[in-house]
């Protein structure tokens, strides 16, 4: 066996194989892309004959270079640059640090402790698509989040009469179609009846725009605080600009999503996931590109529960022992699985029982939720295993017969 460190960057990696003595046999730089490649697969023919024979230690599981490591059947481990960072510390205690020294360590610990860490997952090309469209549509929704926060606070700042007429919906498309036409309280002022009627109509707006647009206008128009016109007018550019980029960002959304619904539609799991509480096209999406459709990733509804990063850990030092939230762990992931477990709420009586019934314990909205999450990841799981779909009656036994 051979053990292969490979420290990632940009433009190049470098390389350090190591035997099963821990004797670095020989270290190198190769350059990304495809040069590189293919010398590291010269470098590594020459020692061994059977690929299945290298064992590779890196920081990252995504990649072109990664993932033809992958197809070209070497066993690679992708490590948390965390837990690397702490292996480190093993070696050396000076704080030296270099790219050579860190395609050491990975060697070395993919020698002595690769069980402790995951192998890079064979997932299907289908689901690396998935993957690319959900994670790009979910950035996206938090870039469209941060940017109606900056709208928002920008509002705050010199038109008071924008926020009184759309609260916490400066986002939606009647506002945007609004503060179009009117991005400071002058213009705001001026706008008719029949001008703000047109402007939700075009925005989307079917019913109720008659009676809306008499509610904007009453909000726009009433007294409020006003900065001097040339300040106004500058803050009225600047929400302008914001408004422009939410708007495309909503159309991006909308096209995308389309792209999402169409590639996980024909995902061989998205019958059964989609089956499950909560789960919509979008959100179901999410779930299968990062858990992966590798069937031998996870080995029992705990590893996988792990992954999602919902189920707790314990703190234990001599009398003290205390049960908290898992920090390191797959951040789009946990989002997705607190929205799945949010909607399961509404379309689950069990999982709603099980919440009440923690909220009843005194445990937090947030921890009910996670817990709830967790227990939602094991259902997943063995729908998943057993190629079954959900079942309200099997997922929660104990509530439903309680209920009965």
């Amino acid at each position: 066996m051979l053990f292969v460190g490979l420290d990632w960057a940009e433009t190049h990696h470098d390389v350090a194989v190591m035997d099963e003595g821990g004797q670095v046999v020989t270290a190198r730089r190769v350059a990304e892309g495809l040069a590189g490649l293919t010398a590291l697969h010269e470098l590594l023919a020459g020692l061994v004959a059977d690929p299945a024979e290298v064992v590779i230690g890196t920081e990252t599981d995504r990649g072109l270079f990664v993932g033809a490591l992958v197809v070209a059947g070497y066993q690679v481990y992708a490590v948390n640059p965390l837990a690397a960072n702490r292996y480190r510390d093993r070696h050396t205690v000076s704080g030296a640090k270099s790219d050579a020294g860190d395609a050491k360590v990975l060697a070395d610990l993919v020698r002595t402790d690769r069980h402790n860490h995951r192998p890079v997952a064979g997932d299907s090309e289908l689901a690396e698509a998935v993957k690319v469209l959900a994670r790009t549509h979910q950035s996206l929704v938090w870039t469209r989040r941060r940017q109606v926060n900056q709208l928002r606070s920008l509002l705050r700042e010199f038109y008071p009469g924008a926020l009184a007429a759309f609260g916490t919906e400066v986002g939606s498309r009647d506002a945007l179609a609004v503060l179009q036409m009117a991005p400071t309280p002058t213009l705001g002022r001026q706008l008719s009846r029949a001008k703000l009627a047109a402007a939700l109509a075009r925005a989307g707006r079917q019913r109720g725009a008659q009676a809306r647009a008499v509610q904007l206008q009453a909000a726009l128009r009433a007294p409020q605080l006003q900065a001097p016109t040339i300040v106004a007018d500058a803050y009225g550019a600047a929400a302008l600009a914001l408004v422009g980029v939410i708007t495309t960002l909503n159309l991006q959304l909308i096209q995308l999503t389309e792209q999402l619904e169409h590639h996980f539609e024909i995902h061989p799991d998205a019958e059964i996931v989609r089956s499950l509480p909560g789960l919509g096209v979008v959100l179901g999406a999410r779930v299968v590109a990062e858990f992966g459709d590798d069937p031998t990733r996870y080995a029992n509804p705990k590893a996988r529960k792990n992954y999602a990063g919902t189920a707790p850990i314990t703190r234990a030092s001599g009398k003290r022992q205390v049960v908290v939230a898992r920090l390191a762990r797959n951040r789009r992931l946990a989002d997705a699985c607190y929205l799945w477990a949010f909607s399961a709420l509404t379309a689950s009586p069990g999982a709603r029982a099980y919440y009440d019934r923690l909220r009843a314990a005194g445990t937090t909205h947030q921890q009910a939720l996670r817990a709830l999450a967790n227990r939602l990841v094991g259902v997943l799981h063995g729908c998943l295993r057993h190629r079954t779909a959900y079942n309200e009656m099997q997922a929660w036994p104990a509530t439903t017969q309680h209920a009965a």
